[in-house]
């Protein structure tokens, strides 16, 4: 795996590339005018894209209707040193269809535990919670 970085500007605005070229833009959204998400932002992205590739495939596997998926990740950060890593992180899944209940759990529940290569990577230093949602009821 590897991705390319290449600098649009004068200031922070960068553009990021996988080896198909799909990009992202990063910038320093401190500053008025940015055009791109954070990397501390594009790490939220990352661990909701990851999870919710795991989650959608488990369901469809079991022939889950999925008429609407959403999800909403919050980081909470903690200054150590110069820096400011996650402290923790919750994700919060909002699912809606013709979807059992205990398989919209388990299947979140897989993906934090076994599947989510990018949770697992921050896992031994960031606290990663999680709620299920399904058609407006916490499961």
């Amino acid at each position: 795996m590897k991705i390319t970085l290449n600098r649009l500007n004068e200031d922070y605005l960068f553009e990021c590339s996988n080896s198909q070229g799909n990009s992202i833009l990063l910038d320093n959204t401190s500053q008025p005018g940015a055009k791109g998400v954070s990397p501390m932002e594009s790490i939220l992205m990352a661990v909701a894209g990851c999870s919710g590739i795991d989650v959608v495939s488990i369901l469809k596997k079991q022939r889950q209707e999925i008429t609407d998926f959403k999800a909403e990740v919050e980081g909470e950060r903690v200054v150590v040193d110069d820096a400011k890593p996650f402290k923790s992180i919750m994700v919060k899944f909002f699912l809606e269809g013709k979807i059992d209940a205990n398989k919209a759990q388990k299947a979140a529940e897989l993906s934090f535990e076994k599947y989510c290569s990018v949770s697992k990577t921050l896992e031994p230093n960031v606290e990663i919670g999680f709620e299920v949602y399904l058609n407006g009821e916490k499961v």
